[in-house]
């Protein structure tokens, strides 16, 4: 879309409008978390029950993140962030006014479908609307977004159901997620689509299943005792079964789903593998410290969202000061340092106790965050 607006400042609106969506999508990833004691009163829903407000959400995100690159160049990246954008924030609204749990399960399995597109194609965006040479900066902009969402939003969950109640946890994205599709409606301009894109249906459903099941188990897997329970391992093998067809099409086809031949590059699959390993400790550990600091030490949740926001400030510090940094260090310099303080800091909360004071947990912290910074950006 041509407009009167100068080159620098629509720049500026689609970077705004992308850094928008992807703070909504990573938000609601943990926003839930510390309202779900809350909703189970509400909806009448037993311990078994409420854990799917979460599962539902994290399934349908993590199946719907795969054809997103396809879907985008296939009928437009524009038109794809738009319809994701809006879907998510109606989905969000449908989750507040949900009267049931099986309402609630339906509308956030909505919000996952939808949401799983704005982080990749965010990115995308931003890697499109700088030039090489800005591209550590807009990195750092955006990862930003990526990492202050799941950080955040224990304590903006805490803050909102305190003060208000847990349906404004779903209610807040929509004046953020309004504004987003209004943004990128007037400034984002549209890509040019590949008509001639064929889908692997075959490779994508195989690896949907697996994936899918794959998280069904490792998500209940603690509650249902593991191996012991034979829908675990019912689970465990449909997803061993739908990795092996997938793999053995994606092999054997001339277009299968994922092109392997992207993991040749050894910087590439080195960048995976850091980031799997990152995402695990990031919502690990975020998972564990809420009810730790709740349940073990016993603070109010508004206290416990508030020391929880302390490695916010950490990786909020390490974006700010890592696109400068990649001026003066290589960036494996940068990455070694980050997983150094990661792990330090991760060995340092193993003697967490009930009497561990505030200071510690401040400072320990602000250093993991710090240390996920240096490892995101480069």
């Amino acid at each position: 879309m041509s407009g009167p607006l100068p080159p620098g400042l629509r720049r500026n609106m689609v970077t705004i409008c992308a850094m928008t969506a992807t703070i909504m999508q990573a938000l609601d990833t943990t926003i839930a978390n510390v309202a779900l004691p809350y909703m189970q009163g509400t909806l009448s829903a037993s311990q078994d029950q409420i854990n799917w407000v979460l599962t539902s959400y994290i399934v349908a995100a993590a199946i719907m993140t795969a054809p997103v690159g396809w879907i985008a160049n296939r009928y437009g990246r524009k038109r794809i962030f738009i319809i994701c954008s809006a879907g998510f924030t109606i989905a969000s609204v449908l989750c507040g006014l949900a009267q049931d749990i099986n309402q609630m399960v339906l509308f956030r399995l909505l919000q996952g479908v939808f949401g799983a597109a704005l982080v990749p194609l965010s990115q995308t965006v931003m890697l499109d609307s700088y030039t090489l040479q800005e591209r550590a900066k807009a990195m750092a902009i955006w990862g930003m977004g990526v990492m202050m969402g799941p950080i955040m939003g224990p304590s903006l969950g805490a803050w909102l159901t305190e003060t208000y109640s847990w349906h404004w946890v779903f209610f807040v994205n929509l004046p953020f997620g309004a504004l987003t599709v209004l943004g990128l409606i007037a400034f984002m301009d549209e890509t040019k689509k590949d008509l001639t894109l064929r889908f692997d249906f075959f490779g994508f459903a195989a690896l949907a299943v697996a994936i899918g099941s794959l998280q069904l188990a490792l998500d209940r897997g603690e509650q249902l005792g593991w191996l012991e329970s034979n829908e675990i391992v019912g689970e465990f093998i449909v997803s061993a079964v739908g990795f092996y067809y997938f793999f053995a099409h994606s092999f054997t086809t001339a277009r299968p789903f994922i092109q392997f031949a992207l993991f040749k590059d050894r910087n590439f699959v080195t960048g995976c593998i850091f980031m799997t390993v990152m995402g695990l400790v990031l919502y690990s550990t975020m998972a564990l410290a809420s009810p730790y600091l709740q349940n073990v030490i016993g603070y109010p949740i508004i206290t416990a969202g508030m020391l929880l926001a302390s490695r916010g400030l950490g990786t909020f510090l390490a974006m700010m000061m890592v696109g400068r940094l990649m001026r003066y260090f290589e960036a494996r310099t940068l990455i070694i340092s980050g997983l150094a303080l990661t792990a330090g800091s991760l060995f340092q909360m193993t003697g967490w106790t009930e009497m561990t004071q505030v200071p510690e947990i401040v400072t320990v912290s602000v250093f993991q965050g710090f240390g996920f910074g240096l490892v995101f950006v480069p």
